[in-house]
Parts: C-alpha cells; sequence; structure tokens
C-alpha cells in the first residue's frame, strides 16, 4: 500500500503538526514501510498458533509473592496546585490551545 503525501498531510492535521516538506516525505516513506511489513504479517498462517498465556505465572507453582492492595490516602493536591502558576481549586487552570 503506498502512502500519499494527502494521507501524510490528513494525519498531521488530525494530530494538529505541521512538518516542511521534507519531514512530509519522510514520514511518507516510512508509514510506507510500517504498513508493507503489516501487509507481510496478515500473509502469516496463524489458524494453528495458540493463544499466549501470561508469561509470569507459567505453572502453578512458579507465581510469585503479590503484596496485598491497600487504600491509603494520597493528599498531595494541595502541594502540587501550590506549584502552579494559576491555579484554581481543585484545577490547574491552563490557556487555551485548541482553536476548532
Amino acid at each position: 500500500m503506498k502512502i500519499s503525501r494527502e494521507d501524510v498531510l490528513r494525519v498531521a492535521e488530525l494530530a494538529h503538526l505541521e512538518l516542511t516538506p521534507e519531514e512530509i516525505e519522510l514520514y511518507r516513506g516510512q508509514l510506507d514501510e510500517i504498513l508493507a511489513y503489516v501487509g507481510k504479517l496478515q500473509k502469516l498462517d496463524v489458524a494453528n498458533v495458540e493463544p499466549m498465556a501470561q508469561v509470569l505465572f507459567a505453572s502453578a507453582g512458579d507465581q510469585p509473592q503479590l503484596r496485598d492492595d491497600t487504600v491509603v490516602p494520597c493528599d498531595v493536591s494541595d502541594a502540587v496546585l501550590a506549584q502552579a502558576p494559576d491555579a484554581a481549586k481543585p484545577f490547574f487552570r491552563v490557556p487555551r490551545v485548541i482553536e476548532r
């Protein structure tokens, strides 16, 4: 599958990126190579491949010791907001960056 210049420009627009003409060609080539590799992977016959299992628990006797989940207080919001240049509790205030 060949990626067109317009495809790269559309992806850049969606990501709010400004690309130079050189970057457009560089990314077009890179995206084309990625999709060509994915095309090769799609040709593989995986019908008889067993699904992957959790690698940590290869067998029942080899399970690692896991800690208990315990709830602990995490009251750092005041300290974090005190570092912010323009905070309105409990929120950070930031400049508007999305024009659309």
